[in-house]
């Protein structure tokens, strides 16, 4: 009888510690799940395409913090590349300033923008790549600070949609000597 009685005291305990434990698991899982989605949670375009966010903070002249409701993510502008002012191992570099100042100027916190996506979504740190437009006016800023002379053309495949444009822009600052096409 004791050998019985043992067994199901042992029975129980092992239950009561499975349900414990599967009641952990359960709760982990669940854990995973929010945090996962919370994760990747994908940013939906409207009809035309366009997500609409507002303007954080300006990193240097073609990268920028986006809030797209209660998500903030780093935006790398596609086509485009300023000279260099923020970078951890390169010096500042000729018109990097400016380039700077200039996207702070069009964009300063709070602006709101939409963004637009080519073909490939992020690069390799993980900074969401668009064509960036300030939604008051439609002021196409990967353009503008080509054709200010801000930045040059950055043809990067898989994201060349806009390659033309960026060209056309960059052949008319060099020609009319603008920005870095004149000091660098």
């Amino acid at each position: 009888m004791v050998a019985v009685s043992e067994l199901a005291r042992s029975s129980s305990a092992s239950n009561s510690k499975t349900r414990v434990t599967s009641h952990a698991l359960t709760s982990l899982v669940a854990a995973l799940c929010v945090v996962l989605v919370s994760c990747t949670t994908r940013i939906t375009p409207d009809a035309g395409g366009r997500v609409s966010g507002t303007v954080r903070r300006v990193v240097d002249g073609d990268t920028m913090h986006v809030s797209f409701g209660n998500r903030t993510e780093e935006i790398r502008l596609i086509g485009v590349d300023t000279p260099e002012t923020m970078h951890p191992t390169k010096p500042v570099q000729c018109w990097g300033p400016e380039a700077s100042s200039q996207t702070k100027t069009w964009l300063p916190k709070g602006t709101q923008v939409y963004i637009l996506r080519d073909v490939e979504a992020r690069d390799k740190y993980g900074r969401l790549l668009a064509y960036v437009y300030r939604s008051a006016d439609n002021l196409f800023i990967n353009k503008e600070l080509v054709a200010g002379g801000w930045a040059r053309p950055y043809p990067y495949e898989p994201n060349t949609s806009l390659q033309a444009v960026f060209a056309q822009a960059a052949y008319e600052a060099q020609t009319s000597n603008l920005g870095l096409w004149a000091h660098c």
